[in-house]
């Protein structure tokens, strides 16, 4: 199958991203989201991030030009009934998924493939909600898509190999490395990273350190790039408690429950970055 024309649903954080690399790349791209300012300030972010390139000397202004005019915004899934792969990144949410892909496969022509940007959801649970199970995959990119170079490739149980082959050449065309995971709750990087997270939320939590001496110790003792209360911040700290909750009631077993500080904090809405606040205050930056 070539692909031609690249979907993104959501245009938030990792959406954009997705789209970023997808235009890159050549392809013709459609990013979606349910409310056209989303959509902008997803342009907007696309568009700083290819200034920044530009700043730099990596890209020129036309180069930048071209690829803005391969993305097309869009707040109607009725879009993408010309497109030959499209990828969900919306919230780790498996009823909005739901709605996402049950919408998706009427649209969408049945011999394209969709995917799913899910970071710990089950791709068989999620395919099962099309007719379409053979042509399912999980796509899982990491933040921030536009410099990290893994995508996760899981195959759901009746993913057909054409599909699993035609991701990975996807990924490899958009500069990334392919490695398959199976579909097991949070495949291979939730299924490390975030019991680290909760664990380092954890001694927060019963005060053996502060938040700036357990990034530390990370970073200067692990040499981690970043401290693991600073990368839940910029992951977001609903995501990483939807996370945790999935390897929770996925693996059932009680070294996977969420940290209670996680879950007050997200109850009083300190998402991280996104919010202004996290286990850090981004408010005064």
């Amino acid at each position: 199958m070539d692909v031609k024309v690249f979907g993104v649903v959501g245009a938030g954080q990792m959406g954009n991203g997705i789209a970023h690399v997808a235009a890159a790349s050549g392809l013709q791209v459609i990013m979606n989201d349910i409310k056209q300012e989303f959509v902008d300030r997803g342009l907007k972010t696309i568009g700083d991030n290819l200034g920044r390139a530009v700043s730099k000397g990596k890209m020129t202004e036309d180069e930048k030009a071209q690829i803005l005019g391969r993305i097309k915004g869009s707040t109607d899934l009725h879009d993408f009934k010309d497109a030959d792969f499209v990828v969900e990144a919306v919230l780790e949410d498996f009823e909005l998924k739901k709605t996402v892909f049950r919408t998706l496969d009427e649209v969408v022509p049945k011999e394209k493939v969709l995917a799913s940007n899910t970071s710990s959801i089950s791709i068989t649970k999620l395919a099962s909600l099309t007719n379409r199970p053979g042509r399912f995959i999980g796509m899982h990119f990491m933040n921030p898509v536009p410099v990290m170079k893994l995508v996760e490739v899981i195959k759901g149980l009746a993913t057909e190999p054409q599909t699993t082959e035609l991701t990975n050449q996807l990924a490899i065309k958009f500069g990334k490395v392919p490695i398959e995971a199976q579909d097991f709750p949070g495949f291979i990087a939730n299924r490390i990273l975030m019991p680290m997270i909760n664990e380092a939320i954890f001694a927060l939590f019963e005060g053996v350190g502060t938040v700036e001496a357990i990034d530390e110790v990370m970073k200067l003792g692990m040499n981690h790039p970043m401290g693991p209360l600073t990368l839940a911040d910029l992951i977001g700290l609903d995501t990483c408690l939807a996370i945790m909750n999935v390897l929770y009631e996925g693996l059932g077993d009680s070294k996977y429950r969420a940290c209670p500080l996680l879950k007050k904090y997200v109850e009083a809405g300190y998402l991280g970055r996104k919010s202004g606040r996290g286990f850090y205050d981004y408010r005064g930056k």
